[in-house]
């Protein structure tokens, strides 16, 4: 076997740099890119500062729960707690299928209005039934397992006071502190996420909202199948499909804790790749980068690419290494040696996390596999669950909020 170039197919050559170059460009690059645009941008002027419009327009805190009794007293103490006007924060549940006490403990609290169904057709459903009662120019979307800093209505509101923004996309923060082994990986990826939802934000729009905290101008809502994955999502991006931008509010926060275990994070992480892989088919027409421009940019590189190949680069970049080493090249070998440590790392991380043991320099590559091994595993789950919008909910750690 020659030591030469020369001998090494030119197929698997490719298939090395351009994995290699997708999985740096969706993890690393696309960041490293955009903080140089925005950069760009902000030399010539940064926006405008907002005003919180007076008088406070009314606004409707919108609850979608399934059994939620163990948290209804903190989550309506914490919307409460809320610095908005008491008559203008128009609190809503709908608790579609909630057949614990989460009902008869609502009852208790005459400032909510509780939409029931005994029907559970999962959230999507819910969201398409509680929204045809919705009469102020805007809603807030919230889980009830979420609590919301105080001034996150009013943050929301002055963002809107931007007649191009037509969804606000609060921040997720996650409590790591009764986190249990890996669940840590949670939390620092979702701090990296928030800056890339700030930069997208301040290049053009934040590409999609989470479910914990987001809000719209009600007249812009849009019925979805029911057995939609990720509703925060798609409404969002069909929002920004319309012309609006997504406003990114680091000052406008929902913490909430890590999963129980890796199990349930593993539950929660499949789900939303499923709803991925279904948001790319039916939000295609946002691949039209000569109609949406900057938005097609975004949405393909912060999202697309890592529900759909860059996994597949990922998971095909060991197989294809090895065989590259084999042709006794002293680049690819060491390549090689570098994809088995990483891999190696995160297997420490994985039995460490099964001792329930931490360490933080190992459970990052383990995340990080465990991440995208989970993003092919929500493919076979879309094809078991074509139609089923109501999915089993991850549980969570305790509360130390």
């Amino acid at each position: 076997m020659q030591n030469t170039m020369e001998h090494i197919s030119p197929l698997f050559v490719f298939l090395f740099w351009f994995g290699l170059f997708i999985v740096f460009y969706t993890y690393i690059g696309y960041g490293i890119l955009l903080y140089a645009l925005v950069r760009i941008k902000e030399l010539f002027g940064k926006k405008a500062a907002l005003v919180l419009p007076e008088p406070l327009p009314d606004v409707t805190l919108f609850i979608a729960a399934y059994n939620e009794e163990d948290i209804i007293g903190k989550k309506m103490e914490n919307c409460r707690s809320l610095s908005y006007p008491a008559g203008k924060l128009h609190i809503v549940w709908v608790t579609d299928g909630s057949d614990d006490h989460t009902n008869e403990k609502l009852a208790e609290y005459k400032d909510a209005t509780v939409l029931f169904s005994p029907e559970r057709r999962g959230k999507t459903a819910a969201l398409n039934r509680g929204m045809q009662y919705v009469s102020t120019p805007y809603v807030v979307f919230t889980d009830a397992n979420t609590m919301l800093n105080a001034d996150a209505i009013k943050e929301i509101v002055r963002c809107f006071s931007d007649p191009e923004v037509g969804c606000v996309a609060g921040e997720k923060r996650v409590d790591t502190q009764s986190a249990q082994g890996a669940t840590a990986g949670e939390g620092l990826y979702w701090k990296y996420e928030s800056a890339l939802k700030d930069l997208d934000d301040r290049l053009y729009s934040a590409v999609g909202a989470a479910g914990e905290l987001f809000a719209i101008r009600s007249r812009l809502f849009e019925q979805m199948p029911p057995d939609t994955l990720l509703d925060d999502f798609i409404l969002s991006l069909r929002i920004a499909a319309r012309g609006y931008k997504i406003a990114y509010c680091k000052k406008a926060y929902a913490t909430e804790t890590a999963s129980l275990n890796m199990k349930e994070e593993e539950k929660r992480k499949i789900r939303i790749a499923a709803g991925g892989l279904q948001s790319v088919w039916r939000l295609k027409s946002l691949f039209n980068i000569f109609r949406y421009g900057t938005l097609s940019f975004q949405y393909v590189s912060h999202r697309v690419l890592r529900w759909t190949l860059t996994p597949l680069m990922l998971f095909l970049l060991l197989p294809v290494n090895l065989v590259l080493a084999l042709w006794g090249s002293p680049f690819y070998i060491g390549t090689l040696i570098l994809q088995l440590l990483f891999y190696a790392a995160a297997y420490a991380g994985y039995r460490l996390e099964r001792r329930n043991l931490r360490n933080k320099l190992l459970f990052v590559p383990y995340y990080f596999i465990f991440m995208n091994l989970n993003v092919i595993r929500g493919f076979f789950y879309l094809n078991r669950n074509k139609g089923n919008g109501a999915w089993s909910k991850a549980k969570r750690g305790p509360s130390t909020l």
